[in-house]
């Protein structure tokens, strides 16, 4: 996706070999065009594949999980990180390591939100290890739901992630796929479509 890939290049900062920094458009501050433009890249790769919902992680994961919901028609749920008095009961649980803050954090799903049988479209802000998206998979299952497929805004392609979630058999629709992060440069990796 050129208009993401042109973002990155003008306001990403590639920290380190690989650390990507994206705040100024994705993950702290959001680009609504974007999103927008996102939304819709996203519709129309899984348009054909009966999606029922979307699922994703807070906090970074909303921005584009709510606006390819919209465009799709269809609800979105948010899995936790963290939980509240109100997130106690019949919940669906994952253990997820994040690299990026060196921690594990044990997410949950109200069962409530996703339905047995439901065909579930996880979207996910990064995919590097894929830690988050197998955690979020795992989720969906558990809850009886179809995993209909991955949605990726960045994948860090020199990383494993996509190949333990195609190796589950997973559609895996990355947004931009980064061939290699060096201090200061970005490279991309050349998608045939």
């Amino acid at each position: 996706m050129k208009q993401l890939e042109d973002k990155i290049r003008d306001e990403g900062q590639a920290l380190s070999e690989h650390v990507l920094k994206v705040d100024a458009f994705l993950n702290h501050q959001v680009d609504p065009v974007l999103m927008q433009a996102i939304d819709r890249e996203f519709a129309d790769r899984f348009r054909d594949a009966g999606i029922d919902r979307i699922v994703t992680l807070e906090s970074s994961g909303i921005a584009p999980a709510m606006m390819t919901a919209l465009e799709m028609d269809i609800p979105f749920v948010f899995a936790r990180k963290r939980k509240s008095l109100t997130l106690q009961d019949d919940l669906v649980e994952a253990d997820i390591y994040s690299f990026t803050k060196q921690e594990t954090n044990r997410i949950s799903l109200s069962r409530r939100f996703v339905q047995p049988g439901e065909h579930v479209l996880v979207i996910d802000d990064f995919l590097a290890n894929g830690e988050a998206a197998l955690g979020l998979t795992q989720l969906v299952e558990s809850a009886g739901a179809v995993v209909a497929g991955v949605g990726i805004v960045i994948e860090k392609s020199f990383q494993p992630g996509r190949d333990k979630l195609l190796e589950r058999g997973y559609q895996v629709e990355s947004l931009a796929r980064i061939a290699k992060l060096e201090a200061g440069e970005i490279s991309f990796m050349e998608v045939v479509r």
